[in-house]
């Protein structure tokens, strides 16, 4: 939906909305002929569906593969062609960095790299986050006249690098190749304003690996999501109302404070998130609730582990419709199929469920199901515009 319209037509409502995120949460048939989606235990969730109804997203259009940013921003009912952000700001933002004008950022992964320089694992076999940041500590050292250089743990193997400088620009290639059994990309200018920025990044990289030379695990790195601190309409402004996000990983906090969401911090596990949404459920309208768990499992190709991260998502359900919220959505950010380990361009499944919702004939949440719900297939962007208005929190339009 056009932003402007939602700002005509937005109204407050005293009621609640819920997006849960299982991020990655599509997939495609695995060993046995069925889907993750298919293969979990879904007690609740396949109740919701049953009074629900059921649909499928793009993220980003027919067949583009989304990253987790553009996937988040659009189930936010932005376009993310519109509002492109990078992972390097996202990650900042996730961790209470502020961006200031003169910084470009850049999420950074700790990775294996053998004697001839090819990668044997992107992530460093998920480093323990304590050791990354000492890892960040020494990486720290690395400077240059004229530009402050920053180095900072995230979560496990990641880490955001951030530079601040005069005519710091982010037109800068990534050097992550997303693949294993190839060198990292040399990081390149992707414009003409980019070449002193890539230059010190080649600078600093050649230095990093210096450093972590030696090391049985994390003796390299790879940079992507160049990006700088975008300009955002604030959510909260545009539906009016209080908003607020509940998640683990700090980069979906980092999208969500990008658009203007409040951050509820203190959670390490979906029982911990739920434990948040329950204290402030009086304080907010309107809940983001990210799951990532069902991603990291589709990523490491292990289709058993996402098919029980997805039944022990449904198990806590109850804690969360115990609060008796308004409108409930259960989708993805994305695709992240076990059987390909990475993202994939597929539609995405979605629920939903909760006041005045027109039911379909469905039985269970699944992709088979969900390929013909109600809702149909359509644009990620449009997820809340329809939630909003099975709220009541959205107005005629026209006489």
């Amino acid at each position: 939906m056009d932003l402007d319209l939602i700002r005509r037509l937005s109204q407050p409502a005293d009621t609640k909305v819920v997006l849960c995120v299982l991020d990655g949460l599509g997939g495609i048939q695995g060993p046995r002929g069925r889907t993750e989606l298919e293969e979990a235990n879904l007690v609740h969730l396949d109740r919701l569906a049953e009074s629900g109804c059921l649909g499928r997203t793009l993220p980003v259009g027919y067949g583009i593969t989304p990253g987790s940013g553009p996937g988040h921003i659009a189930l936010f009912g932005y376009d993310p062609l519109v509002y492109e952000i990078g992972r390097g700001a996202l990650e900042g933002t996730g961790i209470g960095f502020e961006l200031g004008p003169n910084d470009v950022a850049a999420r950074g992964n700790l990775c294996d790299l053998d004697a001839d320089g090819r990668i044997t694992d992107r992530r460093a076999g998920r480093l323990p986050t304590e050791e990354t940041a000492k890892l960040c500590e020494q990486l720290r050292a690395i400077q240059f006249p004229g530009v402050e250089v920053f180095v900072e743990p995230v979560q496990e193997q990641r880490f955001v690098l951030v530079l601040r400088g005069e005519g710091m620009s982010d037109a800068i290639a990534e050097t992550d190749p997303q693949r294993e059994g190839v060198e990292p990309i040399e990081a390149t200018h992707t414009a003409p304003e980019g070449e002193r920025s890539a230059s010190l990044v080649r600078d600093w990289i050649t230095r990093a690996q210096e450093i972590l030379a030696g090391r049985e695990r994390g003796n390299g790195v790879l940079l992507r999501g160049w990006s700088k601190r975008p300009e955002m309409p604030p959510f909260p402004e545009l539906w009016k109302l209080r908003a607020a996000a509940v998640t683990v990983y700090p980069m979906y906090r980092g999208v969500a404070k990008l658009c203007g969401m409040d951050s509820i911090e203190g959670a390490h596990t979906f029982e911990e998130e739920l434990d948040l949404v329950a204290k402030h459920w009086d304080d907010y309208d309107f809940f983001f609730i990210h799951y990532k768990y069902t991603d990291s499992a589709g990523e490491d190709g292990d289709f058993r582990r996402k098919v029980d991260a997805i039944s022990q998502f449904d198990a806590g359900l109850p804690k969360l419709l115990a609060l008796k919220p308004n409108v409930l959505v259960v989708t993805g950010d994305h695709s992240t199929p076990s059987v390909m380990a990475q993202h994939s361009w597929h539609p995405v499944p979605l629920l939903l469920w909760g006041d005045q919702v027109r039911r379909d004939n469905a039985h269970q949440f699944s992709e088979p199901a969900c390929a013909i719900g109600e809702l149909g297939l359509f644009p990620a962007k449009e997820v809340l515009p329809i939630a909003f208005a099975h709220a009541g929190r959205l107005a005629k339009y026209g006489a």
